[in-house]
Formats: structure tokens, C-alpha cells, sequence
């Protein structure tokens, strides 16, 4: 049923045998990475269940329920996601009056709330009724990446799911079925188990290339062509979580490679470490590059004096 989806075998015997034994339950909490597949499995999931071949391994999307899902315009299915920055309590209460119509083609109807941890607190507070008293015919899956952000009132009523990250492997074994072709070790480990973040890395490769060939020849070159060289940091500010923890990637596998002190790099991985949390207070992102940048010249150059250049 899962096999076209890569990782996480033990979810798909997990729900290939909710499947088979019909025990379908009344809400799901699917948790995990960005990125890694969750709302593919919950796709996957709400077909088999809306199917209406009695033989639902066989179907071959060949029943009215799965050419209507295919073609997303299947009535008992609804795939809710943020409106703007928020999943907004009009959205949940809009779903609330569909659930208590009956199902018009399946025994059941399927709601995906996808990023379920935006819905604002009287979003929550409003789904929580229909999970408290939900019709026999209803399943719900919320999908989320920071379950500590739902309401526990509404975690304790949901089945949670937890799915693990995709190894390197499994990563390239998609990017390479999709024609992405294949990611080096570097890469791979800036992806952090996740396909959307290891596509993302994709498109950003020369930025990921022209970090690698500053921070890897730090040592030989001068601290004022150092900053100037990667002065193309201070406008990326989109994207500088994803790249400091490349820099720390970077760092690493140095450390790992090196025959020296060891207490350089460890300092360096804490300077990136503390621009994250000067950024994540709002500090003023200029000021937090330069820091980053002046401070880890002089800790991985530390025969010169910090009084000079």
C-alpha cells in the first residue's frame, strides 16, 4: 500500500494493518521532522480509507472514491492548511459544521489538518469539541513538526504517530528516483533527515559551495578578506538558520579531520550557536554576522593576537 514512499517502515505496517483489519480510529497525531513525508503517509492513509473496493489492496484506484481523491475532488475528504501564518479558528469551525454531514461516497470521511500546530489557541479550542464527540464515521489526522505548540487536551485525544527522520541514504534514494540526482555527505548531514530540507539544499548548492571554500581555507587567508570575502552572508537573511548550520557541519568535520587542539573548533561551533540564540532574541542580524564572522577568524587563527589584523 506504502511501498511507492521511502522511510519509515514500521509506520506503514502501522497503518497497512489499521487498513486490513479495518480498526481505523477516530484521530491521528502523525509528529516528525519538516519535510519528511508526513502528509504523503496521511494522503496515502485517507485514500485507503475512503476506498470503497472490498479489496482495497486490489483497487488500483479504479473505484469512484479513489478516481475523485486522485482528481481532489473527492466529498468526504478535506486537506486543511494555514491560511497566511495561522490555521484560523473560522477554517476549524467551517470544518466542524462538514463534519457532522454524513459521508456521500465512503463509510467515513478523512480531515488532514496539515501544520496542525499553527491553529491558534481558539482554533485548538474549537477542534477540541469535535475530538472530544467525534461521529463514528469521522477521521481526523493532524500533522505536525512541534507538538509542544497543541494544546496537551488536544494531544491526549489523538493516536500519536512518530516518525523518524530518513537516513543519508534514504534521502539520496529519493533525490535520485526524482531526478534530483545525489547529495555529498555535507549536504546530506545539512538536510537533517528531511527531503524538503535536502531540496532545499539543492537549489542553494553554489551558496553551500562558496561557504565551504571560505570557512574550509579560513586559515589561509587574512581576517579583513575573510569578512569582505563573505560579505553575500549579511544578504541571507532568509536563509541563515539553514546556513549556520552548514558553518557547524563545516566545523565539525574539521574538528573530526584535525590533529590539533580540539578546543578551537568546539569554541567556534558555540559561537554559531550563541549567533542563533542573539538571532532568535532579535538582535540586530548585521552585528550578529559580524560577530560570527571576526570571532571565528580569531579562534581558528589563534596565533594571531585579536588585536590585529
Amino acid at each position: 500500500m506504502f511501498d511507492d514512499i521511502i522511510g519509515n517502515i514500521k509506520i506503514k505496517e502501522i497503518l497497512e494493518s489499521a487498513i486490513k483489519t479495518n480498526n481505523i480510529l477516530h484521530s491521528y497525531l502523525f509528529v516528525g521532522t519538516e519535510g519528511i513525508g508526513k502528509s504523503i503517509f496521511a494522503k496515502k492513509f485517507a485514500k485507503m480509507i475512503l476506498c470503497v473496493n472490498e479489496n482495497k489492496q486490489e483497487c488500483n484506484n479504479k473505484c469512484e472514491a479513489c478516481i475523485k481523491f486522485d482528481n481532489n475532488n473527492n466529498p468526504d475528504f478535506e486537506f486543511i492548511e494555514p491560511d497566511g501564518n495561522n490555521i484560523k479558528i473560522d477554517q476549524i469551525r467551517q470544518m466542524n459544521s462538514k463534519v457532522m454531514e454524513k459521508p456521500i461516497i465512503s463509510e467515513k470521511k478523512v480531515y488532514i489538518i496539515n501544520d496542525s500546530e499553527k491553529m491558534t489557541k481558539e482554533a485548538q479550542n474549537s477542534l477540541l469539541k469535535t475530538l472530544e464527540e467525534p461521529p463514528q464515521y469521522v477521521v481526523i489526522i493532524l500533522i505536525c513538526s512541534k507538538e509542544n505548540d497543541l494544546l496537551n487536551t488536544i494531544k491526549s485525544r489523538c493516536t500519536k504517530i512518530k516518525f523518524n527522520d530518513l537516513s543519508n541514504e534514504e534521502i539520496n534514494e529519493y533525490l535520485k528516483l526524482n531526478n534530483y540526482g545525489i547529495l555529498e555527505n555535507n549536504f546530506l548531514n545539512l538536510s537533517q533527515g528531511s527531503i524538503k530540507k535536502a531540496i532545499g539544499v539543492i537549489s542553494s548548492k553554489e551558496l553551500y559551495e562558496k561557504i565551504s571554500s571560505l570557512f574550509n581555507n579560513i586559515k589561509n587567508i587574512n581576517k579583513i578578506e575573510f569578512i569582505r570575502n563573505n560579505e553575500f552572508l549579511y544578504k541571507e537573511k532568509e536563509k541563515i538558520g539553514e546556513i549556520l548550520e552548514y558553518i557547524n557541519v563545516l566545523i565539525y568535520n574539521q574538528m573530526k579531520n584535525s590533529i590539533e587542539n580540539k578546543l578551537n573548533y568546539i569554541n567556534c561551533i558555540n559561537i554559531v550557536e550563541d549567533t542563533k540564540k542573539r538571532l532568535k532574541a532579535n538582535s540586530n542580524f548585521d552585528m550578529c554576522i559580524d560577530n560570527l564572522l571576526f570571532s571565528i577568524w580569531e579562534e581558528m587563527n589563534e596565533k594571531y593576537s585579536r588585536s590585529k589584523i
